[in-house]
């Protein structure tokens, strides 16, 4: 259900609001707009139907929303979220998140190296993976907290957010601790205790496409962190399974309208992992920006046959630079902003 508010609501009346769902058991969001204040409740849909809300002091309406991802939903909140990253970087409502840094953590001088080349360019985010998800058990797993420690400290230097993924619950305090923005990965999507316990942070939560996730899907694990208190959440396509191989994954660049029509959350493309090659990224990042992304997700290496994971599909910091000139030229085209970090 969505409580909407008189326009004329007092604070005492919406803490009786607060305290009467309590009561009743329900759990509740406040999502105050430019010209209504809303909130969002959650509970057995039963007890929902039939409790008395609009009886309340305070409240004009009431009103039943029929999707499953209440606090995701547009009903919800009509105007776009737009979070702030940190080091003068926002996401959504015309500002653009663009992340770029090598797939893993590889040591200090390699990522310093690779960040002040990104930065550079004009990248406002800076990627690198401390705990690595492989197929393979003998494939490079990360530096662990080694190697978050070197991630903070260069992003400190830089001046730049930086963005890491969390594989388990337990690893939760510690990458909150040393990152800007916590990544779930594809493939722990509808982990749903991880989305619980990340959902119990602060920090923005970087939320990709699980491969073969449906849109509802996707929503509905944006939901977990929500409806754990944490509004942060910025959702990434990232290509999902396909029968052709000639490419990683398939990129699904319909997902942007898609979303952003049901959705206020941001949302931002990852063509490095969706199609797998150098030679495609730069035609998918550009249409990821037509398409309406809040943002684009590259991974960049100055030695991919070197990196100890995914070399084949990052781009130099050259193509990078040449490539981030044409974003930007098209951002500017369709009036959308990529702030600066400082």
């Amino acid at each position: 259900m969505i409580i909407v508010l008189k326009p004329d609501y007092t604070e005492q009346q919406l803490q009786h609001i607060f305290d009467k769902l309590e009561e009743m058991g329900f759990r509740h969001e406040l999502s105050k707009g430019v010209q209504r204040t809303l909130i969002g409740v959650i509970g057995e849909e039963d007890q929902l139907r039939n409790a008395p809300l609009k009886a309340i002091p305070g409240v004009e309406d009431v009103m039943s929303i029929l999707k499953p991802y209440k606090l995701a939903s547009r009903e919800f909140r009509k105007q776009d979220s737009v979070f702030d990253l940190g080091h003068g970087v926002k996401v959504g409502g015309g500002n653009l998140m663009m992340i770029a840094g090598p797939c893993s953590i590889e040591g200090e001088d390699i990522l310093r190296e690779i960040g002040r080349d990104v930065k550079a360019a004009g990248a406002n985010v800076l990627r690198g993976g401390a705990f690595k998800p492989r197929t393979s058990p003998y494939s490079y797993q990360g530096m662990g907290e080694e190697g978050l420690k070197i991630l903070r400290k260069v992003g400190d230097e830089l001046g730049m957010p930086v963005v890491t993924e969390v594989m388990d619950p337990r690893q939760v305090d510690l990458v909150n601790e040393y990152s800007d923005i916590i990544q779930i990965g594809a493939r722990n999507m509808q982990n749903f205790n991880l989305l619980t316990e990340v959902g119990h942070t602060n920090r923005p939560v970087l939320l990709k496409r699980g491969m073969s996730a449906t849109i509802q899907d996707l929503l509905m694990s944006a939901e977990y962190v929500l409806a754990n208190g944490n509004q942060q959440v910025i959702l990434c396509e990232r290509g999902i399974k396909s029968f052709d191989s000639s490419t990683r994954n398939l990129l699904d660049l319909s997902a942007v309208p898609n979303i952003k029509g049901l959705s206020h959350l941001p949302v931002v493309v990852d063509p490095s992992h969706a199609t797998g090659r150098p030679d495609l990224i730069p035609s998918m990042s550009l249409a990821s920006i037509a398409a309406g992304a809040d943002g684009v997700h590259i991974e960049v290496h100055n030695c991919p046959e070197k990196a100890m994971s995914d070399g084949p599909q990052a781009l130099l910091p050259h193509q990078y630079a040449d490539l981030f000139q044409q974003m930007r030229t098209l951002a500017t085209l369709l009036k959308r902003e990529i702030p600066a970090a400082v």
